[in-house]
């Protein structure tokens, strides 16, 4: 693209640092600039259409121009337009959602309690979990379990669980004490023969050993995704979270769900959680909480970790954590409708009904000559991208190849997003069958135009 003097990208460039961006590549391409939504489009400065594949990023579920969450909105900012929580004030749009949260949760849960952003949720976790321990005097159980591959956020704790080495170079992370286990990734990682049960077997069996090895009486809370979302749309192998739960009762290891992509909806369900059947100590959830109109987030707590805090706090004399805008009424307000527009139109259903459409279109890239593996349920899928079908072999990630169809498909008006050379697809959950053959169609058009140039470089086996 060419930016313009004075134009909106050359101010953008001018004076924004963006995330998760090349910095040099902004500099000299300049960003582009997106001016208004509607339904599950978005339309930049000229006018240009692209339809949002991911739901911006993973978290626009009812689409871009929801007029009862707008009005939501602005009826709270006339009404009360900040309060906090602290010193047993509460706004009173705040109780509402603890209670709609508690009601829908998978498991019985206890408490939410309210956060800005899905990085602060998992980092609030990290600190209830030593916390809690510290509070049944079991002050030495501290170290934390992520996964290879996982994603929780960028705080410096939650990027200290992450297990994506990109996004923790330079910043000095993972601090000590943030451990690792397997990716569950079958088509990746298990052994030749080995079923999605046995394979599953083995991770359970590898994450005993880092747990004996450690010291059981040291380790504190294990986090996981019921599906890894950034680590590229990475569903569980049969039976792995059953396994997993069971090793977590042997040594008493607390398990946090993270549900900021997979809850609300997004595979068939209300959580994650409830697919793949985990009953989880703490859940933290966000992004679809309000439909990405506002920033919140929460998480619910059940009975065990949740005594142990409130006595805890009376012990102390307070619990001594918190955020200004923790449970901002605003927010509160919009999270509250979305849940009510959940459950008013059935989106569960509405899911179900078109996910097919979805999960099915995606399985006929299989046989395309740069397809390794579909993977993907409800309305969450992804296609990882390989330089030989045969035997996996993925591309050099110096090429770029995920990003380049990520680029080819904005140029046929969708937005999506290549997580390395797997490409990540998550609508909004109103998003209907025609619209998903489209935004499939639109794919196919940047795939071929990706093979043509993986051919041209010389990049493919065939």
């Amino acid at each position: 693209m060419t930016v313009t003097p004075n134009s909106t990208a050359a101010r953008d460039v001018a004076y924004h640092l963006h995330p998760y961006t090349n910095a040099v590549k902004q500099e000299a391409e300049g960003p582009t600039v997106l001016a208004r939504g509607k339904g599950i489009y978005v339309y930049d400065e000229d006018g240009k259409e692209y339809l949002e594949g991911l739901s911006g990023l993973w978290c626009v579920s009812l689409g871009f121009s929801e007029e009862r969450l707008v009005e939501a909105a602005a009826r709270q900012m006339r009404q009360l337009p900040y309060y906090h929580s602290f010193g047993q004030k509460v706004p009173e749009i705040t109780v509402e959602l603890a209670e709609r949260l508690i009601k829908l949760a998978p498991v019985p849960m206890a408490r939410a309690f309210f956060c800005g952003s899905g990085s602060e949720a998992n980092d609030t976790a990290v600190k209830m979990a030593w916390y809690y321990h510290n509070a049944i005097g079991k002050p030495q159980k501290k170290k934390l379990i992520g996964r290879v591959k996982g994603y929780h956020g960028v705080t410096v704790a939650a990027a200290s669980l992450m297990g994506l080495p990109t996004f923790q170079r330079d910043f000095d992370i993972p601090l000590p004490g943030f451990l690792h286990t397997d990716c569950p990734h079958h088509y990746r990682f298990a052994n030749p023969g080995e079923s999605e049960e046995e394979f599953a077997t083995r991770c359970a069996a590898n994450l005993e050993k880092l747990i004996l090895a450690e010291g059981p009486d040291t380790v504190a809370a294990f986090f996981a995704e019921p599906i890894m979302g950034a680590g590229g749309v990475l569903l569980p192998p049969k039976t792995y979270f059953e396994k997993i739960q069971a090793v977590l009762r042997k040594y008493d290891v607390l398990f946090v769900a993270d549900e900021v992509i997979c809850g609300f909806g997004r595979t068939g369900n209300m959580f994650g959680s409830e697919t793949f059947k985990i009953a989880p100590d703490i859940m933290t959830m966000a992004k679809a909480l309000s439909s990405g109109y506002l920033p919140i987030s929460a998480l619910m707590l059940n009975e065990k970790v949740y005594c142990a805090l409130r006595d805890n706090s009376a012990k102390i004399g307070t619990f001594g954590h918190g955020y200004t805008y923790g449970g901002h009424p605003v927010s509160a307000a919009v999270a509250v409708e979305a849940l009510k527009i959940y459950e008013e139109r059935d989106i569960l259903s509405q899911v179900r009904r078109v996910a097919p459409a979805l999960q099915n279109g995606l399985r006929k890239f299989a046989g395309h000559p740069l397809v390794g593996e579909v993977r993907g349920i409800g309305l969450i899928g992804g296609i990882e991208l390989v330089k030989d079908k045969r035997t996996k072999e993925a591309f050099d990630p110096t090429m770029g190849v995920g990003a380049y169809t990520a680029k080819c498909a904005q140029g046929h008006g969708l937005l999506i997003r290549a997580m390395g050379d797997s490409i990540g697809f998550c609508p909004p959950l109103i998003i209907n069958e025609a619209q998903i053959g489209d935004m499939l169609a639109r794919f196919s058009k940047a795939l071929d135009e990706t093979h043509a140039w993986v051919r041209q470089q010389g990049l493919a086996a065939a």
